[in-house]
């Protein structure tokens, strides 16, 4: 009898192949929701990627203005120029949160329900380091717990660099 593998590699099994590659490259959001995490992703923005583009939540506190929700103003990319959250998270395929360990990561319950609601693919890498404590290493995870499909704890930026280029960004 003939194993699975054997089998599908015969020339009938052939015809059921795909053989062109993907012509749809992957296209990432990655975006830096504290100011450590911003300087992250401006080294980060300087090397070769395939389809990642760099954005900054650092101001999300400018949520409420005059009383009323607004998704405009908050959300920038590495030159400052102001973008809007729906239409960023429209064109993506994959978004990256980046945080400090310790740090405000409240903008990711709005990325992530935005993401969700587009299905929208989300990961959540959290920037460990030695001086943060365990409670609030929890705060942080709790605030992205609900909103990331993939939850990574990172030691350096080395591995944040590792994650990125994993997920084809």
């Amino acid at each position: 009898m003939q194993s699975e593998s054997a089998r599908v590699t015969t020339a009938a099994q052939s015809r059921y192949r795909i053989s062109d590659p993907n012509a749809k490259p992957r296209l990432v959001k990655v975006i830096a929701l504290d100011e450590a995490s911003e300087r992250v992703i401006q080294r980060l923005a300087r090397s070769v990627w395939n389809q990642a583009s760099f954005l900054s939540a650092s101001a999300f506190n400018a949520l409420h203005k005059n009383n009323r929700f607004t998704m405009k103003g908050w959300l920038s990319d590495l030159a400052g120029r102001t973008k809007d959250l729906i239409d960023e998270i429209k064109t993506a395929d994959l978004v990256v949160m980046i945080v400090s360990a310790g740090e405000n990561a409240q903008a990711a319950s709005i990325i992530g329900e935005t993401c969700h609601l587009r299905s929208i693919t989300t990961t959540a890498l959290i920037m460990q380091s030695a001086s943060v404590s365990d409670d609030a290493l929890s705060r942080t995870l709790a605030q992205l717990r609900p909103w990331a499909l993939m939850l990574v704890i990172a030691n350096n930026d080395d591995y944040v660099d590792d994650m990125l280029t994993a997920l084809r960004a």
